[in-house]
């Protein structure tokens, strides 16, 4: 009898989190029955948990251009991997000086970030300098340099890194290594937890920009994923919108809107869903050590 009450806890626990779980992949799961369902059958009948016809008619419409996509996809690759390589190298290499005991001015060093995340100069202000003086319009550059250094991240960094017993780096120095030794060979191969939690939140971050391509690039072959599928979204409400060709809203009939909003949303989480198993171990550690601490 006492094993049974023993267990009851960790039954009420195992179901509580059950649930939760399933209120957390449900909608994902519905996101993607939407998406292979037939678009009459959303209209008729509503969002169903189980297709009533599979139909990749969204699919279709999506990647109906798919050299548009592909090149979309591989553009905001190329700066969200990149992006979160030199983000958190920099970052990195700043919460390490910071992490220092025996810094001098690290108090005004450390205020000089933390003001940073008070105030900014404003959207006008960083358009002008962007595009007049860093001219960085229409450059892939644009979608990395702004926002590589996050003040936020600096500071999780730091706080883990001084949780990092100061004999080691003390014994490294006495063996004559340099700084940049055991910034490399000590500080990050510790420091995992919060780095790869860095990473992440900067891959996210970068992977679903999409106001950059609308502020400062006209190339089409620079657009950021999020921004080629929203003006794709646009296009389709635009033309529902025109109702003075008979022709055009008997075409219209047929476009799979409502499914193709769902298929959007899967073409974009599908790499992230890819790439989060990856961080998911040190996920947890990295954010818990970084911000409870100091």
């Amino acid at each position: 009898m006492k094993k049974k009450q023993k267990y009851i806890p960790q039954i009420i626990l195992n179901i509580l989190f059950i649930v939760l779980s399933s209120l957390i992949i449900l909608p994902f799961l519905l996101v993607v029955a939407v998406s292979l369902s037939n678009e009459r059958d959303i209209l008729e009948y509503g969002y169903k948990l189980i297709p009533m016809n599979i139909d990749f008619a969204a699919y279709k419409y999506v990647f109906d251009n798919p050299t548009t996509i592909l090149n979309a996809y591989k553009v905001t690759a190329i700066f969200s991997i990149v992006s979160m390589v030199l983000s958190v190298l920099f970052m990195a290499m700043i919460a390490f000086v910071l992490s220092k005991r025996d810094l001098k001015g690290k108090s005004q060093m450390s205020f000089f970030l933390y003001f940073t995340m008070l105030f900014n100069g404003g959207l006008v202000p960083t358009y002008i300098l962007i595009t007049q003086y860093l001219h960085l319009g229409d450059n892939i550059w644009v979608y990395i340099l702004p926002g590589l250094i996050s003040p936020w991240y600096v500071f999780m960094m730091r706080t883990f890194f001084t949780g990092i017993p100061y004999e080691i780096t003390e014994a490294a120095v006495i063996d004559g290594s340099s700084e940049y030794r055991i910034f490399l060979t000590i500080i990050l191969p510790l420091s995992k937890p919060v780095l790869a939690t860095v990473a992440l939140f900067t891959f996210l971050a970068k992977w679903n920009d999409w106001n950059t391509s609308m502020l400062y690039i006209n190339n089409s072959k620079l657009f950021s994923l999020q921004y080629m599928l929203q003006r794709i979204l646009k296009n389709i409400e635009l033309l529902q919108m025109d109702t003075s060709n008979l022709n055009l809203l008997k075409a219209l009939s047929e476009i799979p809107s409502e499914t193709v909003r769902m298929a959007m949303a899967v073409v974009v989480a599908g790499p992230v869903l890819v790439v989060f198993p990856f961080f998911q171990k040190y996920f947890v550690k990295g954010l818990t050590v970084g911000s409870v601490k100091g």
